[in-house]
């Protein structure tokens, strides 16, 4: 019930409005009762992130395709950050040593040992996975100003149409794929992660 509540002023139209005597009075409670289960805020929303990694999890089942699998975790992460973009920055930061991290964990390193790697390799190479995926996603949920990120676009798009040949010769050959750079980088970047992967796999399940 807390987590729930928590999550509900987080996600609040017009902003954060997490704080504990508004939990206290979103739960119809004594403020100071919330600190019987968490240690401080900062412990309620480590706990607030694992829960929504229960999020990215749910209905997840891998299927014998480990390429296959990691590309659905990772997609999984990214939509889940992007519904919840208040906690994105918390989600790629933090870790929250709790059970649905520790599932998740588990999954994708289970995922990377099917593939052959070894134990230590497994480890590594979930780690910047997962390490990549977040940090994207997390620049994805990035709450931007109203009108900002299209203002943002128009500077560029002014920019491009005026790129000087002789200034920035390699740009201007280019010009008309520019545009290309304000979209997420997530999709080409979450293909080239498990490209790699697979290439670098020493199992039968390499390419």
């Amino acid at each position: 019930m807390i987590i729930d509540a928590a999550l509900r002023l987080i996600e609040a139209p017009g902003g954060n409005a997490l704080t504990v005597r508004r939990l206290g009075v979103e739960l119809g409670a004594d403020p100071s009762a919330i600190y019987r289960y968490f240690r401080d805020l900062d412990a309620l929303l480590i706990a607030i992130a694992d829960r929504l990694i229960s999020e990215t999890l749910a209905g997840f089942e891998p299927g014998p395709d480990w390429k296959a699998a990691l590309r659905e975790m990772g997609r999984g992460v990214h939509d889940s950050m992007l519904r919840h973009p208040r906690l994105a920055q918390l989600r790629a930061i933090r870790f929250t040593a709790g059970p649905n991290e520790l599932r998740a964990d588990d999954i994708g390193i289970g995922l990377l040992l099917s593939a052959g790697f070894s134990a230590p390799d497994a480890v590594r190479h979930f780690r910047d996975f997962i390490d990549a995926v977040l940090s994207l996603a997390a620049m994805d949920a990035a709450e931007l100003a109203p009108g900002q990120e299209e203002a943002d676009k128009e500077a560029l798009a002014r920019a491009y149409a005026t790129l000087s040949p002789e200034d920035y010769p390699n740009l201007a050959a280019v010009r008309d794929h520019l545009p290309q750079i304000t979209a997420s980088p997530f999709p080409g970047v979450l293909e080239k992660l498990i490209s790699a992967l697979a290439l670098a796999a020493p199992g039968p399940s390499a390419p």
